[in-house]
């Protein structure tokens, strides 16, 4: 309050409650302008612990609603999520969808291989399965450094890295996951030409141990799974060395996109998302990934993707050469085209 105000303050929503409220009222003492994010409603996410018809959830949404309106200007991150805020909130809002930041990128191989070694140290499944004649030989499950040249190279008959990114709440279903994952496992005993699968799942959340244990005791031959915390910037590397990533974000209003994929999607990474209603503004089926409604479709999806693994004209590779071919904006370039016209017009 006693430095010099600002020319906009930016509030992103959820959470909301009580800052909005508290940025429209220094706002208004300031002569500053509220420009408000709308990345979801902050309502329907309470609603998913206390049930839609609560009285704190009824309240949150009566108070989104009020001072919703407040804001000198909004922004959204989906189309639909535009209208619903125009037709149910009287609120006019400009569509921005999200953009990955620069960092968001393939990962050179020799970083690959720096980062499947450090990692192996604390994570098994990222280790090398059988040790190298040469013992200066650097090797991990999936690459290896030579001693002499100090080239990396992929690992023949390698296992396919999957990645997932998870909150390990209800709206996310992990079970999905597991499931299809049994499922590729059967498919394997039955003598079905797959590889193993490495699944890395990180994130953490109230869920994540009642999953680990559910995990432990499967018992997997030919798939290994792992739930690390990574390091910040350890994220982008895993996610630009991966085969394919798994999103499991339903939208607690149906109206959001899941970052976790515009992320992959910045690190080329096809990939399989469960269905949800505004889910086509992101992923395009067929085109950069797959959508599944469940378990068995999404097992039937990691069967044909991995099916002829690594093949380079397989539809996996596919997918990978449409979002390079994409030229995707990144985050900054995004806000100087989209954005900042919008403050400069005001």
């Amino acid at each position: 309050m006693c430095s010099e105000p600002a020319a906009y303050i930016f509030l992103q929503n959820p959470p909301g409650l009580p800052a909005i409220a508290v940025c429209w009222f220094v706002a208004c003492l300031c002569g500053t302008k509220l420009v408000i994010d709308w990345h979801n409603y902050g309502y329907s996410i309470m609603g998913l612990v206390h049930g839609p018809s609560h009285c704190l959830v009824l309240l949150a949404k009566w108070y989104e609603k009020l001072f919703g309106r407040l804001s000198h200007l909004n922004l959204c991150v989906t189309s639909e999520m535009r209208e619903d805020l125009a037709e149910n909130w009287g609120i006019k809002a400009v569509t921005v969808y999200d953009k990955p930041a620069s960092f968001f990128k393939e990962t050179p191989l020799d970083l690959q291989h720096r980062l499947f070694m450090k990692l192996g140290r604390t994570y098994s499944a990222l280790r090398a399965s059988s040790d190298p004649l040469d013992p200066a030989t650097e090797r991990s499950a999936f690459t290896e450094r030579d001693a002499n040249s100090g080239m990396v190279t992929r690992l023949r008959g390698r296992p396919a890295l999957l990645v997932s990114s998870t909150s390990w709440t209800e709206d996310e279903d992990f079970s999905i996951l597991l499931a299809a994952l049994e499922k590729f496992e059967h498919l394997i005993l039955n003598g079905e030409s797959l590889p193993s699968l490495v699944c890395v799942v990180t994130g953490k959340g109230p869920l994540k141990e009642h999953y680990s244990h559910l995990i432990g005791q499967k018992h997997l031959q030919h798939i290994q799974v792992c739930t690390p915390w990574l390091e910040a910037e350890d994220y982008p590397l895993l996610l630009g060395s991966a085969d394919l990533g798994v999103c499991l974000h339903k939208s607690s209003s149906g109206l959001d996109l899941p970052m976790k994929v515009v992320d992959m999607f910045g690190c080329c990474l096809p990939v399989c998302a469960v269905n949800f209603r505004c889910l086509h503004e992101l992923v395009k089926h067929e085109e950069n990934g797959l959508v599944f409604d469940d378990a068995e479709e999404l097992a039937a999806q990691l069967q044909m993707l991995f099916s002829k693994f690594p093949d380079p004209d397989g539809k996996l590779n596919q997918f990978r050469k449409n979002l390079r071919e994409s030229e995707q904006l990144r985050w900054d370039e995004s806000w100087k085209q989209t954005v900042l016209p919008l403050l400069v017009d005001t």
